[in-house]
């Protein structure tokens, strides 16, 4: 990889943990890591042993890059945490049991 690649690669991850700093919830816990090209955000209960899956979701550099990056990130967020919990459900009408 070229070095300013790496540079731009870690400059967006600073900037996505800077913005997950802005955010505390007394459920979820998260963390961003670098997976090239863009970032991968990992959301997870901090709760162990009621839900174990994480939710993942990716960025991607032109997301990273836009002007309204900080109010994308936040639908975004938002958007995410509402369908990891709707993926937490053990039952509803929209689940077939066998």
């Amino acid at each position: 990889m070229e070095r300013s690649n790496n540079t731009e690669v870690q400059e967006h991850l600073q900037k996505v943990e800077q913005e997950l700093a802005r955010y505390e919830h007394p459920l979820f816990i998260w963390e961003a890591r670098l997976k090239e090209p863009g970032i991968e955000v990992i959301v997870r209960l901090k709760t162990e042993g009621i839900h174990d899956d994480h939710y993942r979701f990716y960025l991607a550099p032109r997301e990273l890059k836009s002007n309204a990056f900080e109010w994308d990130f936040q639908r975004q967020l938002y958007n995410y945490l509402h369908d990891y919990l709707v993926e937490m459900f053990t039952r509803s009408p929209q689940i077939k049991e066998y």
